[in-house]
This record gives C-alpha cells, structure tokens and sequence, in this order.
C-alpha cells in the first residue's frame, strides 16, 4: 500500500501539485484511519491531506482514480467477467478470451437493455455495477495494446446503451405508477433528477470499469501520463483549449485576492528607511546619551503608477486579456492603472474597465468596441509605439511602470525601437512580458531583439503561475 502511495504523490508532484515531505507522511497516517476497501472515504481523507486548492482538485482525482483502481490477477482484462445477478453467466470461445476483450456474449443487446432498465428503475446499484462491465465488454471493444484514450471507449459504450431513451423510459414508468398516470411539474422534475443521477452513476461505473482494464492493459505509471491534464496556473495561454479558458477564468479571480493580500502585506513590512539622527538623540536621554535603540524613517512605499499596452491580435489577445484581467483585480495596490490595446491601431480602453461594473464584462467590450485597426488588421508594433508616444507619451512620468505585452511579431513592418528607448527614458520601468516560449525569439518575424536592449526585463509570461511571479514583482 505504500508504494501505491508513494506513487500517486509522485505523480501528483508530476501534474503541478505542490506536496511537501509532512503532508506525504500525512496522508499515509491518515490511511490508519479509514478502512482501506471504502474508497471514498480513502478519497476524501487523502484529499484533505494533499490538496491545497480546489482547482486542483480535478487533478487529483483523476491520479486516484487510476492508482487506487481495482488491482490483482483476478480483474485482468482477460479474466473471466462476474456473473451478473439475475442473468446468465457469459461464455466465452475456444481460447479462454470473449469478443472485444471481455465477456457478457450469453446475454443478447436486448436482454442486457431490459436488465440495465430494471435495475436502474429499482436502484440496484450491485446490479448495474454488474450490468456496467458486461456493458464495456460488449459496446468498447477494448483491444490489448491498442493506443486509444479511454474518452474513446467510454462514447462507443455510451452510444451503444442511449442513456436519452433510456431516461424517457424510465420516466413513463414513473408516471404509469401514478393512479391517474399523471405528474405535477415538480413531481416530474423531481423523478426526472433522481434517475438522471442514477444515470450518472452508471456512466461512472463505466468510465471506473474502462480505466481499471487501461491500467491492467498498460500499467498505472503510462495511463496516468496520458491522463494527465496541466493545472489551470500551468495552462499555456496561447494553446488553452475553451474549457481551459473557461477553467482559467475561474482561477484569476481567487489568484487575484491572493496576490493583492500578498502586496500589501510586502509594502506594510517593507524594509527600514535610512537613520533618524535627531529621533535618536531623543529617545538616547533616557539611556545617558548612549544609543541603545537607533530609530529609522520608515519609507512611505509609492504606490507605482501602471500603463500596460497590450497586442490584441490572434492567440496573444487571451494573454493580453488574462493580464488586464488580474492587473485589474488587483488594483488597489497602484495608484493609476491605464490600459491600451493594439493591432496595428491602439485605443486606450481604461474607459471601459471605469464604466463597467465587472472586469469580464470589461474585457468583452474591448473585444467588440476598441479601435485598434489601422490599415489591415495585421500586428504592426512600429505603428501603434509611433502612435502611443505621439499622442499619450508625455503623460509617462517617473513614478510610471509601463509593461507591453505580446510576442513581437510584426510582420516585417519597421520596428520603432527607438520609442522604447524614449518610453524608459521617462518611466520608472519598463517591462515586456512574451507569451512565446524563450526558444521562439527571434525567429521568422519576431523584433524581440531590437526591443529588449530598451526594456527593464523581457520575461516570458505564458501562463497564470509566471504572470503571478512577475506581478509580485511589479508592485513591489
């Protein structure tokens, strides 16, 4: 059992979650404490033992489901299948192994439908366990060796079953149990949620079976890294998929209240400012002139002032706004917060987030309503820095943090360099974050090279953990 453990805190650690040595030992005290064959109570135990954040929770479910499936020689994939409870036991052929990698043959489609409807209208939950692997061995057909995600198996199973009819079934057979076969719309809604539940439970049963016989077939250490999903602060930005996006938008706000309890706390216990020599003196007259206790003035930390100019175009644009998002949120901890975005045009858009009582709600106006096309709606970096300082390159003063972001490619148009140069000469700093990975620099049509000699920093900045680091330093 503990090399089980050890190995899903392994692969915990793989997938992102930070574990420490004490929650390790942790969670394998709290196995003395639940009865290893309930699995949920094992679930929940090692959940509040390892896991910090409930965004993280996905992650850790998925790494115990696989290594604390099902194990043994007994539940091989081509082992013989449980009877099922009220049925026939399957058969199988000549050799010893069942169509599709499992058996249930004896009992025809028909049959198996009439079984799974009965038990699931008298919650029968042993049963359509039961009925659940009879069901992967005849609809998945699971092949040893075969490369195929278990999201496969599981739509061919499902398909095959046709939970929707399934539902309307049961539903009728409800409503022919009523004397006058007629239900209220809450009694309807009632009964309908019930056996959609117990619809979901069968389709966990299934998922349970498939991934118990993935990790017979290929072992836990390679389903686990084929499973294995980033955590949404790991999520690249630029390649995020929209339940990605979706799960991202999720984590900003709970990384944003972190980040500014964070910043506040730096800026209220900063450093001690230079020798208060006359305060010294002062408070030494109650020691005989000797100076046991010298006195500082503390600083009183600036709030920096903050202009972020930001590419709008193709994949960078989820960047940009993912970087509004949380600059935003965290507002409070700057004293001026100003937003552009840019094409090959640039708009300043501060006015939404102003009149808007919601950042997302912001961010969907700049989408729809800021003007930031030029010429052809290609990334012109040249044009919109030419413009920026032109129009708006007077207001950046030494208290300003200016921070650009995008990939810097533009196209082939003409650089500008020399307005960074100008923008740094007034600014506090000033910084460019690239979504890109390091090793993209400098290819094809990217000018990071010619604005890099001009910037404070150029980081890359391709998901929520890194930008989280960089605004720590920012508002510092």
């Amino acid at each position: 059992m503990l090399d089980v453990l050890t190995g899903f805190v392994s692969e915990l650690r793989q997938a992102g979650l930070l574990i420490s040595p004490t929650e390790s030992l942790d969670a394998a005290e709290a196995l003395h404490h639940v009865r290893l064959e309930d699995r949920e109570a094992l679930k929940y135990a090692l959940g509040a033992t390892l896991v910090k954040s409930s965004s993280h929770w996905r992650a850790f479910e998925t790494a115990f489901e696989v290594y604390f499936s099902i194990r043994g020689p007994q539940f091989d994939i081509e082992a013989t299948e449980p009877g099922v409870p009220g049925g026939e036991q399957p058969t199988r052929d000549g050799n010893g192994s069942g169509r599709g990698a499992g058996g249930g043959e004896a009992l025809s489609e028909e049959a198996l439908a009439e079984m799974l409807y009965r038990a699931l209208l008298s919650a029968n939950d042993a049963q359509v366990a039961a009925l659940a692997r009879q069901a992967v061995s005849r609809y998945a057909g699971m092949e040893a060796g075969r490369p195929v995600g278990g999201t496969y198996y599981l739509y061919r199973t499902l398909r095959s079953l046709e939970l929707d009819r399934l539902l309307e079934r049961m539903v009728a057979a409800v409503r022919s149990q009523v004397p006058e076969g007629h239900l209220t719309g809450l009694e309807e809604r009632l009964a309908r949620d019930e056996l959609a539940s117990r619809l979901n439970r069968l389709r966990k049963e299934i998922e349970d079976e498939i991934r118990r016989r993935l990790v017979a077939d290929r072992g836990v250490e390679a389903l686990a890294r084929s499973l294995r999903k980033p955590l949404p602060e790991d999520i690249d930005f630029m390649h995020a998929t929209h339940d990605e996006l979706v799960a991202l938008r999720r984590a900003v706000q709970p990384l944003a209240r972190k980040l500014a309890v964070r910043l506040a706390r730096k800026r209220r216990h900063g450093r001690k400012g230079p020798l208060d020599f006359r305060s010294t003196l002062r408070h030494s007259l109650s020691t005989g002139g000797v100076p046991v206790d010298p006195k500082f003035r503390y600083p009183r930390p600036a709030k920096p002032e903050i202009f972020v100019i930001a590419d709008d175009s193709g994949s960078v644009a989820a960047f940009a706004r993912f970087t509004l998002h949380l600059v935003y949120a965290i507002s409070s901890q700057f004293s001026k917060v100003r937003s552009f975005v840019f094409v090959d045009g640039i708009d300043e858009v501060t006015r939404f987030f102003e009149r808007a009582d919601d950042v997302e709600e912001a961010v969907y106006r700049i989408s729809t309503e800021a003007n930031v096309l030029w010429v052809d709606g290609h990334s012109d970096y040249g044009h919109a820095m030419s413009v920026f300082w032109e129009r708006w390159g007077e207001e950046v003063t030494s208290r300003t943090s200016v921070l650009l972001l995008g990939d810097a490619r533009n196209n082939y148009h003409a650089s500008q360099a020399w307005v960074l140069s100008e923008i740094r000469r007034r600014a506090r700093h000033l910084y460019w974050l690239n979504p890109e990975p390091r090793s993209y620099w400098g290819s094809g049509d990217s000018v990071i090279g010619e604005y890099a000699p001009h910037c404070d920093g150029v980081f890359e900045c391709r998901n929520l953990r890194q930008l989280e680091q960089f605004v720590g330093q920012l508002a510092s």
